[in-house]
């Protein structure tokens, strides 16, 4: 076992006064990696690992229970160790919704991952300081990833001054459009590898810890256009038209009407699989992270569909697909 296991398994059998055993449970795209603790009496718990210099346990248990207040079901949080890195968290199960859901059953999941959302949004909207604010910096700086990790590392697409220009042009109409929404609380990847199926209150909600006060068609996005599973255009119309009208009178406003709340999923969804672009490719050219390449053609596949909808940013279409020929294995 590396050092940082031993320590953490050393403090998880402190504070549960047994011996522990601490086995793998998941890992993701940080530096964070969670261990499901079995104890002698059956019972598990998850440990999480984050190392302080990279990640906050600190900003998860403050996110944890600002959700956990709106009704959301998130992991409840027995112990921390700020300086050190360290939670233990009660287990939400080892079953998420990529690998539970089928044509059978994607209605039902689909639609209590929408009820959590509403909670989430409904819930937050009086309460939007106590999140950092997800203004045109950062969303500018979300998709500067896809000029500094995806076309240099990716590709072998040498940009010109035009196309630099292109994409400044594409940054600053996606963030624009962002910034027009009502703003909700914002989980910032509300999709399928974070939403664990759970016999009570479904789903479990996890990797919330980077919450934001932002547009309201983020998580919907993010859920809907996700980035490891795809749905028919007709199931996703359905959903978005349903929640649309959902939230349309408390929080869109009868102004806001369908065409107007569509534009604003798609090109939310556009800004968010720009930023996923770089960072499949950071994860596998900094992090060794290699898995995430099988997800980038259907992320991929997200920005031209939609940006081949819009003039505004068809020039962006057509960059990617200059682009195209460029690819490396």
């Amino acid at each position: 076992m590396d050092e940082r296991l031993n320590i953490l398994s050393r403090w998880t059998k402190c504070l549960i006064g047994s011996p522990v055993d601490l086995r793998p449970a998941s890992s993701d795209a940080s530096f964070r990696r969670y261990f499901r603790v079995f104890c002698p009496d059956r019972h598990t718990y998850i440990a999480m690992d984050a190392p302080p210099e990279h990640e906050s346990v600190g900003a998860f248990a403050r996110a944890a229970a600002r959700f956990r207040d709106l009704g959301l079901n998130v992991p409840l949080v027995f112990a921390l160790d700020k300086a050190r890195g360290f939670a233990l968290l009660s287990d939400l199960g080892d079953r998420n919704y990529l690998d539970a859901v089928d044509d059978e059953n994607a209605s039902d999941l689909y639609n209590e991952a929408l009820d959590a959302l509403w909670r989430l949004q409904w819930g937050s909207r009086d309460r939007l300081d106590l999140f950092e604010s997800y203004d045109s910096d950062k969303l500018i700086r979300e998709m500067e990833l896809f000029r500094q990790w995806f076309v240099p590392y990716r590709t072998s697409y040498k940009l010109s001054a035009r196309d630099n220009e292109v994409i400044d042009q594409t940054c600053h109409l996606l963030a624009t459009s962002a910034l027009k929404q009502p703003r909700v609380w914002v989980h910032g990847d509300f999709h399928s590898r974070n939403l664990m199926v759970t016999a009570v209150d479904n789903p479990g909600v996890l990797d919330f810890q980077d919450a934001v006060a932002g547009p309201v068609t983020y998580d919907l996005v993010s859920l809907l256009r996700d980035c490891y599973i795809t749905w028919p255009v007709e199931r996703v119309d359905m959903w978005l038209t349903e929640y649309f009208e959902r939230i349309r009178p408390a929080i869109l406003g009868k102004h806001v009407g369908h065409a107007q709340f569509t534009q604003w999923f798609d090109w939310m969804g556009v800004q968010r699989h720009i930023k996923v672009l770089g960072i499949f490719s950071r994860l596998f050219h900094r992090d060794g992270k290699a898995n995430y390449l099988d997800d980038l053609p259907v992320v991929y596949n997200y920005v031209c569909n939609v940006c081949d909808r819009y003039s505004e940013l068809r020039p962006f279409k057509d960059l990617l697909e200059s682009m195209e020929t460029t690819w490396t294995s």
